[in-house]
């Protein structure tokens, strides 16, 4: 009787490390393809710049799978409202990596040629 629940109960592991290993997890972007959605938003800006601009841009995914701008890090007024009106409220092409998660993108704007 021992060896028989002994039995069972490998029996019932082993089947339920199969079924959790056998699940297909939801396709997310990764945070590398976040980035790369953002560059894709932010080309071909309507101004010339004198100078090369860095900013830093935080932002936080909402439940819609959209980009909210919390906060641009920039001492250039032009920049950075540009930046909010290109990305606030734009969804993203892939599921986020979580919902209800903020990030930090560092965004370089060459100067004009």
């Amino acid at each position: 009787m021992k060896t028989l629940k002994m039995l069972v109960l490998v029996v019932a592991v082993t089947f339920s490390s199969v079924l959790s290993a056998s699940t297909n997890p939801n396709e997310k972007a990764e945070p590398a393809s976040i980035s790369k959605s953002i560059g894709d938003l932010l080309q071909n800006p309507n101004f010339q710049l004198d100078e090369t601009i860095n900013a830093m841009v935080k932002i936080f995914i909402n439940e819609e799978n959209e980009i909210v701008v919390l906060s641009v890090d920039t001492d250039n007024k032009t920049v950075e409202s540009f930046i909010k009106s290109r990305l606030n409220y734009k969804k993203l092409s892939k599921k986020a990596v979580g919902y209800s998660k903020s990030f930090k993108v560092p965004v370089k704007m060459v100067k004009s040629k």
